[in-house]
């Protein structure tokens, strides 16, 4: 039987298409049991374990104009775009309780994609008690966007600077079939940045090897994507990528576009639903439960 991993893009707030397509996953009893979570991606995967639906589409629509959350202003005053404090505690301890039992019970491993600023490379971490969760906070902080994070003694930064799809990861484990969830149209290509010159001036002294990776970015996502795209040709992967223009930038701030995304993400899944099924139907790697009853679309 083939191992099936599940592999999520990240994208800041065009994680809401991974949100609907992971509700329909859960409304039909898709329970995968390895997943490689890039940023949002793997802020995603959290409620996907903890079996809470619609929890991260209600998190970016409730709290995207909350200057807490996001605001140019807290990245002038510390440093980082995305309040993490406020993401990583506040939120999850108070205001959107995250069930960490549900979580932590799941025998699915998530394992959160960062980059490691001093050697430039991708960093893999099983999320496996709540210090654990730090590797996903790191995963979501972004390159002159964002604090570096220090874990265990390494000092990192966004999973997707270094790996944006694992899929190269995932085979390697293994996992020689898997679903990828993409946060852009068909047909996007990764350009050079135009403004890499500010990678030099930021890190170039300190993390040399970083400021290489992050300049060669749209190299190594094209690469990996290209990949994908044989894989899919191949059947040995199944693809969904929203099928309507995406008009959500990484820092949205209109809750309805947010929703429309979540709403297009579960629809796309819904429409391979049947291939999905079948194609992860004998995987030892995927366990297909009863399926609850779909929450009506808002």
């Amino acid at each position: 039987m083939a191992k099936i991993g599940l592999i999520l893009e990240g994208g800041g707030m065009r994680g809401c298409y991974t949100a609907g397509v992971l509700d329909w996953f859960l409304d039909n009893g898709l329970e995968f049991q390895q997943i490689y979570g890039v940023s949002a991606g793997a802020c995603g995967a959290m409620s996907y374990l903890s079996r809470q639906r619609e929890r991260t589409v209600q998190i970016n629509t409730q709290f995207c104009t909350d200057p807490r959350y996001v605001s140019y202003r807290m990245l002038l005053t510390k440093g980082s775009i995305f309040g993490m404090d406020f993401m990583f505690h506040e939120i999850p301890d108070k205001l959107l309780p995250f069930d960490y039992d549900t979580f932590f019970a799941n025998t699915a491993t998530l394992t959160a994609v960062t980059t490691n600023c001093e050697t430039g490379l991708p960093e893999y971490h099983p999320v496996l008690n709540r210090k654990d969760i730090e590797y996903v906070k790191a995963s979501s902080s972004l390159p002159m966007m964002a604090r570096i994070v220090e874990v265990d003694g390494l000092k990192l930064l966004d999973g997707g600077a270094s790996d944006s799809i694992p899929v190269e990861k995932a085979l390697a484990d293994g996992f020689c079939k898997n679903i990828i969830v993409l946060t852009r149209n068909k047909g996007y290509q990764k350009k050079r940045g135009k403004f890499n010159f500010l990678y030099h001036l930021r890190y170039g002294r300190r993390y040399p090897k970083l400021v290489k990776t992050l300049c060669g970015r749209w190299q190594n996502y094209n690469k990996s994507l290209a990949l994908c795209e044989q894989l899919e040709q191949a059947e040995d992967a199944i693809m969904l990528r929203p099928s309507e223009p995406v008009q959500v930038d990484r820092t949205e701030r209109d809750p309805q576009k947010l929703w429309a995304l979540y709403h297009n993400g579960y629809k796309d899944a819904a429409a391979l639903g049947s291939r999905i099924l079948k194609f992860c139907k004998d995987s030892e790697t995927v366990k297909i439960t009863q399926a609850t009853q779909a929450g009506e679309l808002k």
